[in-house]
């Protein structure tokens, strides 16, 4: 037997449920995909309700090229991530090399297995700025970039008042997603 309205609760959970696992999915991935540097992406607490929150990072897929010479079965690609005042990009890492580089703000950016070298100036005239190591955290600011390799677990957050922007190129697994989440 049917209660009135039964239907129409069950479709409403369904649909609130959906909702929240899809954020989630949506803020993972994002998170993952930043950060990279930290990656990556990117997500503000996963579930959580409270519109005060910051958004999740944004990213945005610039260019991308599949199996590129020399590099079968891989993807290049170069992203643009914007990271809100109050954002937390959950613990991930890549399928493949990613370097990042802030290009505003100060990037809050913590190693849990892995390491990078934080550098300042023109690629392979770049100088070594600081070493982030397992269980450190440091902060990364505008001018400065690093490389992640897919043993650096990581996570990253903005703890300042203006947004980070973050350019990411990656040489990726065809179909890997930006960033993988560490469970």
């Amino acid at each position: 037997m049917k209660f009135l309205g039964s239907d129409r609760f069950s479709r409403q959970h369904r649909d609130r449920t959906e909702s929240r696992t899809g954020r989630r999915l949506r803020t993972g991935l994002a998170a993952l995909a930043i950060l990279a540097v930290g990656g990556a992406a990117g997500a503000v607490v996963a579930g959580s309700t409270n519109r005060s929150e910051p958004p999740a990072p944004k990213y945005n897929s610039l260019a991308r090229k599949v199996g590129p010479i020399d590099a079968p079965g891989r993807a290049l690609g170069l992203s643009r991530v914007v990271i809100q005042p109050g954002a937390k990009i959950p613990l991930h890492y890549h399928q493949g090399t990613q370097v990042s580089y802030i290009q505003a703000g100060t990037l809050t950016y913590t190693v849990k297995t892995g390491g990078v070298k934080v550098m300042k100036g023109p690629g392979d005239d770049g100088k070594v700025v600081r070493r982030i190591k397992p269980g450190q955290t440091g902060k990364i600011k505008a001018g400065q970039w690093l490389v992640e390799q897919p043993g650096t677990h990581h996570r990253a957050a903005n703890k300042g008042k203006g947004k980070i922007v973050i350019y990411l190129a990656n040489l990726l697994k065809k179909n890997a997603a930006p960033s993988t989440l560490v469970p």
